[in-house]
C-alpha cells in the first residue's frame, strides 16, 4: 500500500478514536437531582437574568410559609458551610462527586456540620432571608466543574420564567420507601419525649422547623402551648420519640392519614 494511503488510513483511525473519547459524559455523571424542599410540598420558581449562574429561586405555593421550611439535599454528597453577609448569606454547597455540586443560599440556619456526609432528602438547612435578598426563598444552583447548568429535577429540565406563579414543582424528595408520613415541625426548642407524657424523658430537642416522618399517633397528656390545646402525640421515626401534635405543621388536631399507635 502506498505510504500516502497508509497515512490516510491512520489519520482516519485517529479521528475515530478522538470522536469516541469526546463523547459527552455529563448526563451519565449527573446525580438524579430532586427538589431542595420536603416531600409533597408545592413551590413556584423564577430566574433573575442578572444572576451570575443558572440559578432558580423557589417560594412556597401550597399555602405553607416559605420562611423556616427545611432545605433538603438534592442528592447525596459532602456538605460545606459558608457565609457571605453581603450576598449569598448563610449557604451550603454539597459536593456530589464527578464534578457536580449544588448550592443552597440565604439559609436562616444550618442543619448539618461542616464536612458532613449527607444523604438525598436529608435536611441541611432552614429557609431564610440572610444576605442580599428582598424576602425568604431558596436560591438553588446545579454546577458541573464549576459552571452553572440548566437545572434538572428527576431527569427533566425546569423552565426559566421571569416571575413566580407561572411554573410549579411538587417535591418527591425524601418520600422514597421511608417509614411513616412526612410532615414538618414548627417552632423552636421543641422537645421530643420517650412517650406521650409530660414527665417522660426528653430524648431530643428540635432547634427549629424540621422535616420528620410520623409513624403513628396516640393520646397522652394534654398539652397547652402556643394558644392550642391537644392531647394527641406523634411518634417520630427520627429522632425516635413523641412530640405533641401541636408542633406538627398541620391544621388538624389528629393528623390525617396517620394510624393510631
Amino acid at each position: 500500500m502506498p505510504i500516502r494511503r497508509i497515512l490516510a488510513v491512520l489519520a482516519s483511525l485517529l479521528v475515530g478514536a478522538a470522536t469516541l473519547v469526546a463523547v459527552p459524559t455529563e448526563a451519565m455523571a449527573a446525580p438524579n437531582f430532586k427538589a431542595p424542599f420536603p416531600c409533597g410540598q408545592r413551590w413556584t420558581y423564577q430566574h433573575h437574568s442578572a444572576e451570575v449562574r443558572r440559578a432558580l429561586d423557589f417560594v412556597r405555593a401550597d399555602g405553607g410559609v416559605t420562611n423556616g421550611t427545611p432545605v433538603l439535599a438534592s442528592a447525596a454528597g459532602t456538605a460545606h458551610r459558608f457565609s457571605q453577609p453581603s450576598g449569598a448569606g448563610n449557604y451550603i454547597a454539597v459536593e456530589h462527586g464527578g464534578g457536580w455540586k449544588t448550592y443552597y443560599f440565604h439559609l436562616s440556619s444550618y442543619s448539618v456540620a461542616e464536612g458532613a456526609q449527607v444523604s438525598q432528602g436529608q435536611q441541611i438547612g432552614v429557609t431564610g432571608a440572610t444576605g442580599n435578598v428582598t424576602g425568604p426563598h431558596i436560591h438553588y444552583e446545579q454546577l458541573y466543574n464549576g459552571v452553572g447548568q440548566n437545572i434538572v429535577i428527576n431527569g427533566s429540565g425546569l423552565a426559566y420564567p421571569g416571575s413566580y406563579n407561572q411554573y410549579y414543582l411538587t417535591s418527591d424528595n425524601g418520600c422514597g420507601s421511608q417509614p411513616g408520613k412526612p410532615f414538618n415541625t414548627w417552632g423552636s426548642g421543641v422537645r421530643v419525649r420517650s412517650d406521650a407524657y409530660l414527665n417522660s424523658t426528653v430524648v431530643a430537642t428540635l432547634s427549629g422547623p424540621t422535616a420528620v416522618r410520623v409513624l403513628c399517633q396516640k393520646q397522652g397528656d394534654t398539652v397547652n402551648a402556643e394558644g392550642y390545646t391537644n392531647n394527641w402525640w406523634a411518634k417520630l421515626a427520627s429522632p425516635a420519640g413523641f412530640v405533641s401534635n401541636i408542633y406538627i405543621d398541620d391544621p388538624n388536631a389528629v393528623l390525617p392519614g396517620v394510624p393510631v399507635c
